[in-house]
């Protein structure tokens, strides 16, 4: 174990994940090492062998707060028992060797395991990881949403919505590091060196699909990739209410997106003649690089251009459901993920996907290759 004080990660928005729920894309990855984790070392054996060895020793750990569905569909995949340890939000679990395959977002915890500033673990790259997207058991995260009866009655206010986001998102792609910085500017809650870091791999998570291919279109709802999370949602997701189980298990990609609002937007010079002037849009956790497109369209002033007088970007956390926040009308827009979403919408909810900002999953299992 590294000799240090006990370090706080921050918590990710995995944490707002149960707030939101109401209750193959890739192929098999034959090393538990990723060129995307920037040099790790290689370990000898393969993901099968690995994953195997941690969960018969009872050592994999996830949050149990939304992401353990990608763990469950990894286990199933290598027929292991669906089991795992509760994992804190710190990373100290693996720091200690508790847990042998500890649950990391590449985009947060991953960089506090390999990082040296203020709150890292600083492994560098001495340690490796499963990636969710090369077992082909991923699924998607960050989105964009509205309500349906929201979509139909302002159509030109959700698509200039998008016009102007998607293009800050395309900046902050182009340009991560002054996307960490007006981040920062905007109230982050992370420190400038994570801050940097997760601008980086926040960057891929939006520009490459599950498969590792480059994203063509930023916001993209690919068919594959949504079917993918939608059934592997139905698998493991159980809602309390029968009713709203059943609706669940019955839903189609038809039910929860709606890709004619995005079509317009991408279709269009940048004029609109929008219903509201004034929206808002509830994060799915604090201010920080996950959602560097909206801060990056709001201080470049992408929205004004396209005729919004006013847009407020709404910090989540707490107890803050994006999904109740959207369907009663406290705000506009929101970012969820597609099993919130679908969750949501089993239970009683009027919500629709408009546009899918992540292309892939920011889960890994990371470890130690000593310890295998």
């Amino acid at each position: 174990m590294k000799e240090r004080t006990r370090r706080l990660v921050t918590t990710t928005a995995i944490a707002s994940m149960a707030i939101g729920l109401l209750s193959g894309c890739g192929g098999k990855q034959e090393t538990g090492n990723s060129e995307s984790a920037g040099g790790t070392t290689k370990s000898e054996l393969s993901a099968a062998d690995i994953i195997k060895k941690a969960a018969e020793s009872g050592q994999v750990g996830n949050w149990g707060l939304g992401n353990e569905y990608e763990v469950l569909a990894l286990l199933s995949k290598y027929e292991l028992p669906t089991s795992y340890l509760s994992q804190d939000f710190t990373m100290d679990g693996f720091d200690d060797n508790s847990i042998l395959l500890a649950s990391a977002m590449t985009y947060n915890e991953l960089g506090l395991v390999k990082n040296s500033y203020d709150g890292g673990y600083g492994y560098g790259d001495s340690i490796a990881y499963i990636d969710m997207n090369d077992e082909g058991v991923a699924m998607l995260e960050d989105n964009i949403f509205c309500t349906k009866s929201f979509a139909k009655e302002n159509p030109e206010t959700v698509a200039a919505f998008l016009y102007a986001s998607l293009k800050g998102w395309e900046y902050a792609v182009e340009h991560p590091e002054e996307a960490a910085e007006i981040c920062y500017e905007y109230g982050s809650s992370v420190s400038p060196e994570h801050q940097a870091y997760m601008a980086e791999e926040v960057a891929k998570l939006v520009s490459t699909d599950m498969s590792g291919a480059t994203v063509n279109e930023i916001g993209f709802m690919d068919d594959s990739a949504m079917e993918q999370t939608l059934n592997i949602a139905k698998q493991y997701v159980t809602l309390d209410d029968a009713t709203a189980n059943k609706a669940f298990q019955s839903l189609t990609l038809d039910d929860i997106r709606d890709a004619s609002y995005y079509e317009a937007a991408k279709a269009s010079d940048g004029k609109f003649d929008i219903e509201k002037k004034s929206v808002s849009i509830q994060l799915k956790w604090l201010p920080d690089a996950q959602f560097m497109g909206y801060y990056v369209a709001l201080d470049k002033g992408y929205y004004k251009e396209v005729g919004f007088e006013k847009v407020d970007i709404v910090s989540g956390g707490g107890d803050i459901a994006e999904t109740t926040a959207v369907n009663n009308g406290t705000v506009d827009f929101g970012v969820t993920w597609e099993t919130n979403l679908a969750s949501a919408d089993a239970s009683g909810m009027d919500l629709v996907e408009i546009a899918q900002i992540f292309q892939r999953s920011g889960l890994v299992l990371v470890y130690k290759p000593e310890n295998f």
